[in-house]
């Protein structure tokens, strides 16, 4: 079982692909905002609330048990799941959930 730290450690990796991949950088967002919507995180406010780390988590391993069970692996590109993925570990770093995650 991964913690939202291995999955932050594994895919933080990923954002170094946002540099020069504009499609990449759009798919990340929708997926940003897809689970903002699930987590209830968005607010009335312009600036979305901070998620919570606890249904975060939550969330990330539901996610992580869905792959395992259709036995995903993870591609070169950037298919849903690496998205998603990458989301998750996006959220964790721009509201710094964890100690000692930095920008």
């Amino acid at each position: 079982m991964f913690s939202l730290a291995e999955i932050s450690s594994a895919y933080r990796p990923r954002f170094a692909e946002f540099a020069f991949e504009p499609a990449f950088v759009a798919r990340v967002d929708q997926h940003v905002a897809d689970v903002r919507e699930r987590l209830s995180a968005a607010g009335a406010a312009l600036e979305p609330r901070r998620p919570d780390p606890e249904r975060l988590s939550d969330y990330a391993l539901g996610f992580l048990d869905a792959l395992t069970e259709i036995d995903w692996r993870e591609p070169v590109g950037h298919d849903y799941a690496v998205c998603r993925l990458t989301a998750i570990t996006w959220l964790v770093h721009a509201h710094k959930l964890l100690p000692g995650v930095r920008d």
